[in-house]
């Protein structure tokens, strides 16, 4: 598999499809690309808020791609012409790939639809694809990241560490003794001033710490898995 990651909490997945999470474009200040720039043939959003769903309905509408997300978030894109696919937390969509949408701890709405749409239970995302990753999308720690090692083993995990909307560099370190990946790439930092993190810090701590590699990249950079 080759993983993209193209600012904030967006990423490419490339194996038997692929499938960009996250896909917020405009108006990110770290994106190394426009929403014309990707084709993918799945686009997974973890919640509602502006910088995760993001260009999904630009993206969605120009390509024909399937949207997958929350059931709340699938019913609102369908409203809207977009060929969306809802789960629940816990359930799975099996498109060739598998993805399942798992605990996230956060808040959700649509910000496109106004904030009185209720957009249900943000969440996190394990895509099996060959490589079982694990994107937490927006969530502060939780215990249960421990069922996540359990039940799907990723060899991945995709984590935020900006603090004040997420988890923050001590406490993804905890997140990474629970999750027991083999690779941790740290997502959601730098994009504003208010999520500033100390990724260098973070990437010794966990090295340090635990069995994991942590993988800095830049936006545009790619990894092979």
């Amino acid at each position: 598999m080759r993983i993209t990651w193209h600012g904030h909490s967006a990423f490419e997945l490339q194996d038997s499809l692929i499938t960009v999470i996250d896909p917020f474009f405009l108006g990110n200040p770290m994106a190394d690309i426009t929403a014309d720039e990707v084709d993918p043939d799945v686009i997974a959003v973890t919640h509602g808020h502006a910088d995760h769903m993001g260009d999904t309905m630009t993206i969605a509408r120009r390509t024909g791609c399937k949207v997958i997300a929350i059931n709340e978030i699938a019913k609102y894109l369908q409203s809207q012409g977009i060929d969306a696919s809802g789960a629940n937390i816990g359930g799975t969509i099996d498109l060739g790939v598998k993805y399942t949408f798992v605990q996230a701890i956060h808040s959700n709405g649509i910000d496109e639809a106004g904030f009185g749409w209720d957009a249900g239970s943000p969440a996190g995302l394990v895509v099996n694809d060959n490589v079982t990753i694990y994107h937490a999308g927006d969530t502060a720690l939780f215990n249960d990241m421990s069922l996540i090692h359990e039940l799907y083993k990723p060899k991945v995990a995709m984590l935020p560490i900006g603090g004040r909307f997420t988890m923050d560099i001590s406490q993804a370190l905890i997140a990474v003794r629970l999750l027991q990946p083999q690779l941790v790439i740290p997502m959601h930092y730098n994009t504003f001033d208010v999520i500033r993190a100390d990724v260098g810090k973070f990437q010794r701590m966990v090295e340090d710490q635990t069995d994991a590699e942590v993988v800095l990249m830049e936006p545009g950079d790619s990894i092979d898995v």
